[in-house]
Formats: C-alpha cells, sequence, structure tokens
C-alpha cells in the first residue's frame, strides 16, 4: 500500500506541475488564462513592487535551497526517498501558483512592438522558448526531473540507477538550455510593461545564479567529465567553437545539477 500511495501522490504532483506549466505559459503570454502578467488590479507601484519581489524570492529560494544536496540529506530523513523529488516539484509548482494567483499588475509600457508582423513574431520566439524548455526536458529523462520516475521504479520494487552523463540534443550545442529557452520566453513580448520587465530582469538573474550552484553540484557529481564538458560547450548561446576555459560567465568557477 506504501508503494501504491507514493505513485499516487507522485501522479498527483506531475498534474499540478503540468497545469502550473501550461498556465505560466499563458501567464507570460497573456494567451487564453483569466490572469495573465499584465492583468489584474492596479495597485501603487512601491506596493505591487514589494509583492511581486515577495513572491518571486519564494519560488527562487523554494527552488534553490530544496535541490541543494545537503539540504537533500537532510530532508530525506524525514520524507521517504522515493517521493523526495515528487515533494519537491509540488512545492514548487505550488509556489508558482501563489505567484500567478497574487501578482500585482505594473501595466505601464517600457516599450512595444507596433508593428503587427514583429508583435506576432515576438510572441512566437516566446512559445517557441517554451517549446526548447519541454524538449529539452525529455532529452535527459523528464518523469525523473519532475518525480514520477522515482515512483515508478519504487513501485516495481526497483531501485533507481546510478546518474550517469549524457549530452543529448540542445545539449551538444549549449550546457543549459532548459535555462535558454525560459530566457527566450520571459524576453520575447511585443509588450513590455513594467511587471513583465520585473519578471524578466529577476528570474534571469536567478538563472544566472542557479547555474552557478547547479554547475558546482555536477561537477562534484560527474568530475572530469563535466569540467571537459564545460570547457568544450557554451553556457547558453552556442557561438563560435570554444576554446578550451574560454567561457565569460563561468571562467574560474565551479560548474551545474538538475534543479
Amino acid at each position: 500500500m506504501g508503494k501504491v500511495a507514493a505513485f499516487l501522490y507522485g501522479v498527483v504532483a506531475y498534474t499540478i506541475f503540468l497545469a502550473s506549466f501550461v498556465y505560466a505559459i499563458g501567464f507570460v503570454t497573456g494567451i487564453a488564462v483569466p490572469k495573465a502578467i499584465d492583468d489584474g488590479p492596479v495597485v501603487p507601484l512601491l506596493e505591487a513592487l514589494v509583492v511581486n519581489l515577495v513572491l518571486l524570492s519564494i519560488f527562487a529560494l523554494q527552488h534553490s535551497v530544496m535541490a541543494r544536496k545537503p539540504f537533500k540529506r537532510w530532508w530525506t530523513r524525514f520524507v521517504p526517498k522515493p517521493i523526495e523529488r515528487p515533494t519537491y516539484v509540488l512545492l514548487a509548482s505550488l509556489a508558482l501558483a501563489l505567484l500567478f494567483w497574487q501578482w500585482r499588475s505594473m501595466p505601464d509600457v517600457v516599450w512595444q512592438a507596433n508593428n503587427p508582423a514583429v508583435a506576432t513574431a515576438l510572441v512566437g520566439l516566446s512559445l517557441l522558448g517554451w517549446m526548447i524548455v519541454l524538449l529539452s526536458t525529455f532529452m535527459i529523462n523528464h518523469f525523473e526531473l519532475f518525480g514520477l520516475h522515482q515512483v515508478m521504479t519504487h513501485l516495481a520494487g526497483k531501485r533507481m540507477p546510478a546518474a550517469q552523463f549524457k549530452t543529448p540534443g540542445f545539449y551538444k550545442l549549449v550546457r543549459h538550455p532548459i535555462y535558454l529557452g525560459f530566457i527566450i520566453a520571459f524576453w520575447a513580448t511585443p509588450v513590455m510593461t513594467q511587471g513583465h520587465l520585473l519578471f524578466a530582469t529577476v528570474t534571469t538573474a536567478y538563472i544566472l545564479i542557479g547555474i552557478m550552484l547547479e554547475e558546482r553540484d555536477l561537477t562534484a557529481t560527474f568530475g572530469d567529465d563535466y569540467r571537459r564538458y564545460r570547457d568544450r560547450v557554451w553556457m547558453l548561446v552556442p557561438l563560435w567553437r570554444k576554446a578550451p576555459g574560454h567561457d565569460p560567465l563561468t571562467r574560474d568557477r565551479p560548474a551545474r545539477s538538475r534543479p
């Protein structure tokens, strides 16, 4: 019964994640959701700024702290290991849902694409970013990343296999295609309001900090394999052939793990 309960818990966590991911696309693009990033009552700018920063901080802290190995070692003393990842995914999804619910509109326009063709292209680019995110998760192990693989393996009475270092698909071009997709999705918009700019700026800063933390974990896990990969492949933007040791954003810094 414990295995069945863990499996059902994982399915519920994954379903909530999927709903929050789909809603996030609409929230950022303003497509087909009841409340998007520029919707809702307008409050004083300072109030909106403080509330939105608190919401973004809640998500960032939950996402980062619970992903670190020391926290996982402590956390799994209380939470069964098979449901550690589903719990992480569930709490991240709930933090995101809180952000959608309580986000304060900051509707003043910073810049805008008035040409209809350019505006359409920017929306399409944002959707492409979301597609890069989703495809990148399947290129590694989508269901392990979001906790289903763990509970399915537990239900079958097996153990999770040891982590293996691999660089399929987009990972041959950049080390962090998931994060690249998010950056594209957040910044490509035909109307950049103050609220959207705040969201895009803070999440991009969080992504860059998260990359440094995650690369440190990956280097500790995979050692020289990851160091050689870091020397060979660019972090976010696939440019010219990379010279060993040359990455202006990560030079002389330890390197990324699964979030």
